[in-house]
């Protein structure tokens, strides 16, 4: 990755030609900051860029790094404002798609919500796990459950609005879209996700370390796997 510009000019352009306007960079008490950013794939950059320096002793003291969806919040900030003079300047290209480690998981494409994304897709049930199986994703921060993570890659063409009406209960396993974001439910629990398919993996044991299967930053596949 190449490093970032460490001045806080006007918007850049990335290589792939996105323009990337500065990150808001806001106190939050005495010793956190949170960085404000325009889209998940700039945040994705630069929870990555954040993580790198950490590795590379390149950034100063933190204890937590936290990315969600169009933030970054930094706990246990030895310096806050210097830091946030020293953020506010970042501008990291998008973090490489074929870079990191790579976790497969393996999925029956038999979801009760296959037909109806088939349906929005305009493409057959078979197509949407082709499709979906075929398409390298990366986990862009982790919520609402312990181990769920929210994983983008879909080109905007596939995707989907949430349930009108969600279910009460949601089982474990169950691969599912909504938005822009792939997750898969670590537990059962209620949601109004479009489920697709579903897995036996176990993507949260807190016997396990790291305890979450998918963490952000991971690049992720699904394998189709017969329906039994």
């Amino acid at each position: 990755m190449t490093r970032p510009q460490d001045d806080d000019g006007p918007a850049r352009t990335t290589p792939g030609g996105r323009a990337t306007a500065p990150p808001r960079v806001l106190p939050v008490g005495p010793d956190a900051l949170l960085v404000e950013l325009d889209d998940a794939d700039a945040t994705a950059a630069f929870h990555t860029e954040l993580l790198r320096r950490r590795a590379a002793a390149e950034l100063p003291p933190v204890a937590e790094i936290v990315p969600a969806a169009r933030t970054v919040l930094l706990d246990g900030v030895a310096d806050p404002r210097a830091l946030a003079e020293e953020l506010s300047g970042w501008r990291p290209p998008p973090p490489a798609r074929h870079g990191g480690e790579v976790v497969t998981v393996p999925v029956r494409y038999d979801g009760p919500d296959l037909a109806e994304v088939a349906g929005l897709w305009g493409v057959t049930a078979g197509e949407v796990a082709r499709i979906h199986g075929a398409t390298e994703f990366r986990v862009a921060f982790s919520g609402f459950a312990p181990g769920f993570g929210y994983l983008t890659g879909l080109p905007a063409r596939y995707h989907v609005p949430r349930r009108a009406v969600p279910r009460s209960a949601v089982p474990a396993g169950a691969v599912a879209l909504a938005g822009p974001y792939t997750g898969v439910y670590p537990r059962s629990s209620p949601g109004g996700w479009q489920l697709i398919g579903r897995t036996d993996a176990q993507l949260w044991d807190p016997a396990r370390e790291p305890a979450a299967l998918l963490a952000p930053g991971t690049r992720v596949r699904f394998a189709i796997e017969e329906s039994r």
